[in-house]
């Protein structure tokens, strides 16, 4: 299934009862094994884009496929078997006394046997590293803890595509580290197909290969997030900034001229970036000495 378009959207436009237009001429796919983020300031649609993806909205203009099928002509049930959505506020999402029953309601409903349910939820808690809270009421949980139930509610329905509002949203810099950790790890090694809605431009390059960045309802950009983040400028132009780490070596290379070959976008590009202009600097004073 790998690079088969699991999710395509063609010239999708959105507007609210009073007139919003929320998004405007939308063209993506989504590519099976994909981890693509859609990166925009509040406001700029991102949870509106999620939701039509999801088949939430359906009063859209333009086409969703999901495998092929137009979502609008597909049932809850035929959409949820393949994919589902993580709310920005868990306890939207979240309703039952403990965490096993929160985790098995969807296969239950799906009518999976008892037996296949518990295995359905154990397997669901282990990917999420918490198979040992499954009888923890869910009042007892932590924000972070509550977003892990989330995704294993729909791990647990057999879901191969995940659209996450804001996952990071709320969580102390561990736990955003955490969490992206652990999508990474359930698209690397499980297979999971996923797209995340943030504001986080400092998390984008550690974790994902492909953004869409929208600007009222617009995407602005879009590709790698090296050739997304290129100017302090052109981000400003789209209500974003370019990550800390960038824009530090964007400012030393153009005000200060240090002739940096890029723009690294994380702290280990960056520390080897510095540390072959150190090498370059050291090579003539060798050469000298000689």
């Amino acid at each position: 299934m790998e690079n088969l378009t699991r999710l395509l959207l063609q010239d999708v436009n959105y507007t609210y009862p009073d007139g919003t237009r929320a998004i405007s001429n939308v063209s993506l796919g989504v590519a099976a094994g994909d981890f693509i983020g859609i990166l925009g300031y509040n406001g700029s649609g991102k949870t509106t884009l999620l939701n039509v993806m999801d088949g939430l909205n359906k009063d859209f203009q333009g086409t969703v496929l999901l495998d092929g099928a137009d979502i609008r002509g597909l049932s809850p049930k035929e959409i949820y078997k393949k994919m589902g959505i993580v709310f920005q506020n868990p306890d939207d999402q979240l309703f039952a006394s403990t965490v096993r029953e929160d985790v098995a309601f969807g296969p239950i409903n799906m009518g999976f046997s008892k037996k296949e349910v518990a295995r359905r939820v154990a397997a669901a808690l282990k990917d999420i590293n918490m198979e040992d809270s499954s009888g923890k009421p869910i009042h007892h949980l932590s924000f972070g803890q509550k977003k892990k139930i989330c995704i294993a509610g729909l791990l647990s329905m057999g879901h191969e595509i995940l659209l996450l509002d804001e996952p990071t949203a709320g969580l102390d810099p561990l736990g955003e580290y955490q969490m992206m950790s652990l999508l990474t790890r359930l698209n690397k090694e499980k297979g999971v197909t996923i797209v995340i809605a943030t504001h986080s431009v400092d998390l984008v390059p550690l974790f994902i290969n492909r953004l869409f960045v929208l600007s009222a309802g617009e995407i602005a950009r879009s590709g790698t997030p090296e050739s997304v983040f290129t100017a302090p400028e052109d981000m400003k132009g789209i209500r974003l900034r370019m990550p800390h780490i960038a824009e530090l070596m964007y400012r030393l290379k153009h005000e200060d001229q240090l002739p940096f070959q890029n723009i690294p976008l994380t702290i280990g590009e960056a520390r080897q970036e510095m540390l072959r202009l150190f090498e370059d600097r050291k090579a003539p004073c060798s050469a000298q000495a000689k």
